[in-house]
């Protein structure tokens, strides 16, 4: 075939994304799958699935470097995880029931956010919910705190990309500054809330859910995926009304081709 429309190549990416990733590798494939799939349709999804394919990533080269205590448990951990997001991707664009936390997180797809909220959303349903539910489900019927110091591994690893990210931001965002100006780091409080105090929310949600066991989870994850949604909510229009006009205003000035601010990302 010499061309691909756009159809043929959404069709194609829900029969590569059917098969579960058993691998980080394989998890780097479908990720891949994505961001093409999000460039040809100029998706912002492709956003928070740049940033999510480069934290894998990094993941990848510490467990084959044997910086984790478990290596092999980590990629396994690691492999659940990633199968949140691709589920619920893959619920969404084939118009199944997914949670109502990514069913937000996907459908702000269409509104006119800034590119850092576009993200934040993403990072917010896949830490604050997605992680507790891999971690219980990865130690279920084992101790869950011989997981905890790779877990917290995980913490700098991810602090290094949201440094390394905010710095690219700001070439397809060149007024991010206005963060600052708005409140104190406003910027960084709104990502460090969505990492680190995340991560130690999630960690605590996922012994919750482990002490319940699979079996006893179900009210448990639906209040959890009530409470995500609400702070995605918080995220898409923030209380503070200085906050609200800095993004607006920040919004009007930076790049709207998804393509090109994956590729500016990209750069080294």
């Amino acid at each position: 075939m010499k061309f691909l429309n756009n159809e043929y190549i959404l069709i194609n990416l829900k029969t590569i994304l059917i098969s579960r990733p058993t691998t980080i590798q394989e998890v780097l494939h479908q990720l891949d799958s994505i961001i093409d799939n999000a460039i040809i349709n100029n998706n912002r999804i492709g956003y928070f699935a740049y940033l999510y394919r480069r934290v894998t990533a990094e993941i990848l080269k510490e467990v084959q470097l044997g910086n984790f205590e478990d290596n092999s448990r980590m990629e396994t951990f690691d492999v659940t995880f990633a199968n949140y997001y691709l589920d619920a991707y893959n619920g969404y664009i084939n118009n199944q029931t997914i949670s109502a936390s990514w069913q937000f997180a996907f459908d702000a797809k269409d509104d006119t956010l800034t590119i850092l909220q576009h993200i934040i959303l993403g990072i917010n349903t896949h830490i604050n919910l997605d992680l507790s539910l891999a971690a219980s489900t990865a130690m279920n019927g084992l101790e869950i705190s011989d997981i905890e110091k790779d877990f917290n591994t995980v913490n700098s690893i991810l602090g290094n990309i949201v440094n390394e990210m905010q710095d690219r931001l700001s070439s397809v965002s060149p007024l991010l500054f206005l963060l600052d100006l708005a409140g104190k780091n406003t910027d960084e409080e709104i990502i460090n809330f969505s990492l680190k105090k995340a991560r130690e929310f999630s960690w605590y949600n996922a012994n919750l859910l482990w002490g319940l066991g699979i079996d006893h989870q179900t009210n448990a994850i639906h209040e959890m995926d009530l409470t995500v949604l609400r702070l995605g909510e918080f995220i898409k229009k923030p209380k503070s009304k200085i906050v609200t006009y800095a993004l607006k205003f920040m919004g009007k000035f930076e790049e709207q081709h998804v393509g090109t601010v994956i590729s500016k990302l990209r750069q080294e």
